[in-house]
């Protein structure tokens, strides 16, 4: 009796993710790089190939738990490969998109929309981001994954005992811009009154523009509940160091 409805959720997730792949073929400029065979699994987001490379999932974090998701998507089928720029990472592993086998929808959309993985602070194109945020919300709204557990919902920006546990590590966190002040190349969005304690997001004067463009200029974000992602860091509060639009949005 309970199978049906369980088919049913993995046929809407399947083609929520085919939806929003469909987007970013359309418009993410993708470019194709060949295929692979997966060796192994090494975890939620990397896989190494058997002709010796390794390709880690761009435009993704994953969390503690995803590397079964990954495994049971992959199912040892060869992967398409494809990629927004030629270059590896640090580490000289291969970043790029997944489809295993005929799949319309990457490995990516996949994880996502499983909620087995939340969207990168940077991805490089507003394409992309959009339609990898948009099967994230889904499944953010749906408590799919990962979302149903508290702990892995974002985090509020009041909560500076739980933002300073969090320091080093991928976060989403949300809140209400208190103000945005400008001081040497840096512009301070603030969500409390005391920088040396309360949670801020730094945005260097330089990318004004690109953020503005975006509709997101600085100054006009107080007075909003917005949701930023990206690492914590420290200095004198939690901070997140915000270099790309996408790694802002608006909640009203």
């Amino acid at each position: 009796m309970q199978r049906q409805p369980t088919l049913c959720i993995v046929t809407a997730v399947a083609a929520l993710a085919f939806v929003g792949h469909a987007a970013a073929q359309e418009n993410c400029n993708l470019t194709a790089i060949g295929s692979g065979k997966v060796a192994t699994v090494r975890d939620g987001g990397t896989l190494m190939l058997e002709d010796g490379r390794e390709l880690r999932l761009a435009g993704i974090e994953v969390a503690d738990g995803s590397r079964g998701a990954l495994l049971a998507l992959v199912g040892g089928r060869p992967l398409r490969l494809e990629q927004l720029g030629p270059e590896p990472d640090r580490y000289g592993r291969l970043v790029g998109f997944g489809f295993p086998g005929e799949d319309g929808q990457s490995l990516q959309q996949a994880l996502l929309a499983e909620g087995r993985a939340r969207v990168s602070a940077q991805i490089g194109n507003k394409a992309c981001a959009e339609a990898l945020l948009t099967t994230e919300r889904q499944a953010r709204a749906e408590r799919r994954g990962h979302w149903a557990d508290p702990n892995f919902a974002p985090l509020q920006a009041e909560n500076l005992p739980r933002l300073q546990a969090e320091r080093g590590h991928f976060a989403l966190v949300e809140g209400k811009v208190l103000s945005a002040r400008e001081s040497g190349a840096t512009i301070y969005v603030n969500f409390g009154r005391r920088w040396t304690r309360d949670f801020t997001v730094t945005i260097l004067k330089r990318q004004q523009h690109t953020f503005a463009a975006a509709g997101l200029e600085p100054k006009r974000l107080e007075g909003r509940h917005i949701r930023v992602r990206g690492w914590i860091e420290q200095r004198g509060g939690p901070i997140i160091a915000a270099e790309a639009p996408e790694q802002i949005e608006l909640i009203d």
